[in-house]
């Protein structure tokens, strides 16, 4: 099932959701449609447009800032479902300096990679396996949480809203 990007009152992004559970939103009247995909549910008494966004009607106080877990399908999302040597459709992740060279899981040495470049790298540097990275892996930026509940297939309606201030 498709996800819904949901926004506080303010435009801020706030939590990503199913489509089903987004029109219950709509439906009680706690959201708003500020994009919809172009396709509608219908019911014996209703149709209702099928949201892309949505925008909260009153404005929910967010306490803290998120901190994005370093999972698979959140450094895919970060790296674009690529693979940071050769560009390749992404299917693992790889350590930049392998674990058993004390490596850390953290956002700073893991990267997207394809099959090939990782089993070509195995337990070695990318300079050992003559390899080099496209880019240098880093934290996602604010709104980065949201590839680790998207995935790397964001919708692109929902842009707008994660780029306007992603500083």
């Amino acid at each position: 099932m498709r996800r819904v990007l949901v926004l506080n009152a303010s435009y801020e992004p706030l939590s990503v959701v199913t489509t089903r559970r987004a029109v219950v939103l709509v439906l009680r009247e706690k959201a708003v449609v500020v994009t919809s995909r172009g396709e509608s549910w219908r019911s014996e008494r209703a149709e209702i447009e099928v949201p892309s966004v949505v925008r909260l009607t009153s404005y929910v106080k967010v306490p803290m800032r998120r901190v994005v877990p370093v999972t698979r399908r959140a450094v895919f999302g970060r790296d674009q479902n690529r693979c940071q040597y050769c560009e390749a459709p992404a299917e693992s992740i790889d350590h930049v300096v392998p674990r058993s060279r004390g490596g850390k899981h953290t956002w700073d040495n893991v990267v997207a990679c394809c099959r090939r470049c990782n089993v070509h790298k195995g337990d070695r540097l990318p300079s050992e396996a003559g390899l080099r990275l496209r880019r240098p892996p880093r934290p996602p930026r604010r709104y980065g949480w949201i590839f680790a509940s998207a995935g790397y297939a964001v919708d692109p309606d929902w842009r707008p809203y994660l780029l306007a201030d992603s500083a």
